[in-house]
């Protein structure tokens, strides 16, 4: 019996539209990650996953930049890119990762892996960008074990009313189209339980840390549980 179940595409159109790719940003983000990590990133990335164990789906892995992180606990990633530029950079990094990590094309809305199959799923910095972001909570949920963990570092909406109407006049403009659909004005929080998922922690943080804050600094980190 398939344990597996999923909604299906609204229709062929959209398929297409979900797996449109966008490589002029794919190549800038993966020239910008170094330096993105050298201002906090790494140290971000590395309490993310402090608490990966298990049999891990890490879903949007863009360039592998988190692989190196993965500590001892983790028995096997499976990292999910849909662009292909970004898949073949994660391919790479596999390869020196501590852990085994195996690289697969997919979308966030549609995770071709059965029910209840993973102890850890992964969401850094990728349900900014996807096209619908209760699908894809709804199949990062799906896909975990009960009591299995959704470990996130995420964009989200400013908390400063003036910050967060920035924040939805750039995504009503010009920010997706530069940085690969991008939305910055997000309230992944609540997303997070919408979907099921129980908070363990939740870390409000600007990164970069700017003086004043900019539309792309407000991010969450923590930790949720399916219960």
């Amino acid at each position: 019996m398939n344990r597996r179940t999923r909604p299906a595409a609204s229709s062929p159109r959209d398929g297409v539209r979900r797996r449109r790719g966008h490589p002029l940003f794919a190549r800038f983000y993966a020239r910008a990650s170094p330096a993105m990590d050298r201002s906090g990133g790494t140290e971000h990335r590395r309490a993310l996953l402090s608490g990966a164990a298990g049999r891990v789906l890490e879903v949007g892995a863009g360039a592998g930049a988190n692989f190196a992180h993965y500590p001892p606990e983790v028995t096997r990633v499976v990292a999910v890119e849909p662009e292909p530029h970004l898949r073949r950079l994660a391919t790479a990094a596999a390869g020196a990762a501590p852990v085994p990590v195996d690289v697969v094309d997919g979308v966030a809305e549609h995770l071709d892996v059965p029910d209840g199959d993973f102890d850890t799923v992964v969401a850094c910095l990728m349900l900014c960008s996807v096209t619908d972001r209760a699908a894809a909570l709804a199949e990062m949920h799906r896909v975990l074990r009960p009591g299995g963990r959704l470990l996130f570092f995420e964009h989200v909406r400013a908390e400063s009313p003036g910050l967060r109407r920035v924040q939805r006049t750039l995504d009503a403009t010009v920010w997706p189209l530069l940085t690969g659909g991008c939305h910055l004005a997000n309230d992944t929080e609540s997303a997070i339980e919408r979907a099921g998922f129980t908070y363990e922690q939740v870390t409000h943080i600007n990164w970069p840390d700017s003086r004043p804050s900019l539309p792309q600094t407000p991010h969450i980190l923590g930790t949720a549980t399916r219960l």
